[in-house]
């Protein structure tokens, strides 16, 4: 009876700790994108020699650190490991803090009070944006309000786009599914998202309809997704539109330091509308002169 009940403890201790442990871990995420098709989607047209010097394809990781309080999701890249402790050929992976290639962001997640801190580089500075999980239209910082943005842009030629967008910004739809399907396991649901542009299509007034499928689920038990801008409830394991998708690779149970999930003190604080500001000011000051620099900096305002 005793060695039973000396047993009975250990099962349950084991069956504690497991659970424990599952409040912490890592998922890692893949981004494909398909620049043509994202083009073509958008309504620009294009040559067949302007496809021919566009990427099939770009790829890029990123990863989701969670503890049973907070999370982090961030770029990472391949790196090579001289003392072969990646385990895969003497690969490792490394995070690309503050802001790493192309402007991209890292997001901190407080679940307690549903707080999202967005942070980000401009120049040599460090910012820190208090954000929110919604649904909600991802403005670039080029977005010209008037009625002649196009994807390329205001400067960009007439002749790349039959589409001309009207002033103002898309309205937004959330379309449930009955959909579903299973990403590392869990239980996933469907939901679409609709952006909505008035737009000119050769001289005719047209809704311009983009939808994004998301997927979430309620198992993990908080509240994430790789796009604060496409979210509705849950952990969203899975974002997929026209040449473009983000999807869960794999998930590792294991402990993670509160330090890589906490945002970083050193960032300046910086509210959604300062940031719009600043970046028409930089805008202002590189018009004429084309884009400085590579790919624009989102703004995500809601």
């Amino acid at each position: 009876m005793k060695k039973m009940m000396i047993a009975f403890v250990g099962l349950i201790t084991l069956t504690l700790a497991a659970q424990a442990q599952k409040k912490s871990g890592a998922i890692q995420f893949e981004t494909t994108m398909d620049p043509a098709a994202m083009a073509s989607a958008s309504g620009m047209q294009l040559t067949d020699e302007m496809r021919a010097r566009m990427p099939k394809a770009m790829k890029s990781n990123f990863e989701l650190l969670f503890t049973a309080t907070n999370a982090s999701y961030m770029p990472v890249e391949e790196t090579e490991d001289s003392n072969g402790g990646g385990g895969g050929g003497g690969m490792g992976r490394m995070m690309m803090r503050f802001g790493g290639a192309g402007g991209a962001r890292e997001y901190f997640y407080t679940f307690a009070d549903q707080k999202l801190v967005e942070v980000f580089d401009v120049s040599d500075t460090t910012y820190a944006m208090q954000s929110k999980l919604t649904v909600a239209p991802n403005v670039p910082a080029n977005f010209n309000m008037g009625g002649n943005n196009r994807q390329g842009g205001a400067n960009a030629p007439a002749s790349t786009s039959a589409v001309q967008f009207l002033p103002g910004l898309p309205t937004m739809e959330v379309v449930k599914t009955e959909e579903t399907k299973k990403i590392l396991g869990f239980n996933c649901n469907k939901v679409i998202i609709k952006s909505i542009r008035k737009a000119k299509v050769l001289d005719m007034d047209k809704d311009i309809v983009d939808e994004t499928a998301v997927w979430y689920t309620n198992d993990l038990g908080f509240n994430f997704s790789p796009n604060p801008n496409l979210w509705t409830e849950g952990t969203v394991l899975a974002i997929e539109n026209k040449g473009n998708s983000t999807i869960a690779k794999s998930i590792e149970y294991r402990g993670v330091s509160t330090k890589d999930v906490t945002a970083p003190k050193k960032a300046l604080a910086i509210t959604a509308d300062q940031y719009k500001t600043k970046m028409e000011a930089m805008m202002k000051r590189f018009s004429g002169g084309g884009r400085q620099g590579g790919a624009p900096v989102r703004v995500n305002i809601n």
